[in-house]
């Protein structure tokens, strides 16, 4: 599929997981995405690898544990243990970068990098090459329905700019306030996956609302 569209957990209804999960499936969801915080780096505490394996066990989708949290490489070998195929860290929040993106890949999980809005994209041009994709958070971290920072538009321009530059090119994922008023144009600034949680859990018809989504992806 050239697009996916990641729901994220966090804006579902807790009491209804599985239900949650069927949702995303019906939908088309290319991937689930777990947003996991501690409250240090961002203000929020949600879940941890118990939550990620029991989702696990839900479904045969794959699972994109976003870690929003202070030094991630204490606890990457748990959540790929629990079911992840995709691990995310951030930037601002790990010293030693290029040390933690190998400890994801040598478990066998797909490693990306998560940008704050505030961090430009020219922080990666080192470790470009070893990512599988680069998360670009079009909101501050921590919380869901917030309104899309429209800036993101021209740091996403300058993604592509590094890519060529480099020549690689990891999949590019967005993360907020993504929703039917957007979706299709971000796809012209290369991002393939689009992580929406609102949009999708918080209209009448989920499922609907992802198919909505979709038809405006060619």
């Amino acid at each position: 599929m050239k697009y996916q569209i990641a729901p994220s957990l966090l804006s579902a209804d807790f009491t209804r997981l599985s239900m949650a999960v069927r949702i995303a499936e019906e939908g088309g969801a290319g991937r689930l995405h777990l947003d996991v915080m501690d409250g240090h780096f961002v203000p929020n505490l949600t879940f941890g690898p118990m939550l990620v394996e029991a989702v696990s066990r839900m479904t045969d989708l794959p699972l994109d544990v976003h870690l929003m949290i202070e030094k991630p490489e204490r606890y990457i070998d748990q959540f790929a243990k629990a079911g992840a195929s995709y691990i995310s860290v951030h930037y601002e929040a790990v010293t030693h970068l290029n040390r933690v993106i190998h400890q994801i890949k040598d478990l066998g999980v797909r490693a990306g990098v998560a940008l704050n809005p505030h961090t430009p994209v020219e922080v990666l041009t080192d470790v470009l090459y070893t990512l599988d994709f680069v998360l670009i958070m079009s909101v501050n971290p921590g919380f869901g329905g917030q309104k899309f920072i429209h800036q993101t538009y021209s740091k996403l321009k300058r993604m592509q700019q590094l890519f060529d530059a480099t020549g690689y090119t990891p999949e590019v994922e967005i993360d907020g306030g993504v929703g039917l008023s957007n979706i299709q144009q971000l796809s012209g600034y290369g991002v393939r996956v689009f992580v929406a949680g609102s949009a999708v859990y918080g209209s009448e018809d989920p499922v609907r609302s992802m198919r909505d989504m979709y038809s405006l992806l060619h």
